[in-house]
């Protein structure tokens, strides 16, 4: 079984090599401000009604929120409902931002 929690830099090399999923948990306005190319906004409120509808059980998902606790919550609710490869990104977009890709916006 996988930890609940992934660190930037090796959800970066997932990302980079095609193996994971990046679910941002954030809320819109905040998703526009900085993101990590390629991931799906799906703020945490909506997870509930999308996450059986639009995510794969099977599938390795990489959530994302602005520091790593909605990002948290909800890799533990994810996991609850069987989606047992959902890992929360360390430290969210901010460590993201710090430690691989400074091009992505602090805020």
């Amino acid at each position: 079984m996988l930890d609940y929690e992934i660190s930037p830099t090796e959800a970066a090399s997932l990302i980079q090599a095609g193996q994971v999923r990046v679910i941002d948990v954030r809320e819109p306005w905040e998703f526009a401000a900085a993101r990590i190319e390629g991931s799906v906004a799906m703020p945490m409120g909506d997870v509930p009604a999308r996450a059986h509808q639009e995510l794969d059980p099977e599938e390795r998902l990489v959530i994302v929120c602005h520091h790593g606790v909605r990002s948290m919550n909800v890799t533990v609710w994810l996991r609850n409902q069987g989606f047992e490869q959902a890992q929360s990104l360390r430290g969210g977009i901010d460590a993201w931002a710090a430690e691989v890709d400074p091009s992505v916006g602090r805020y």
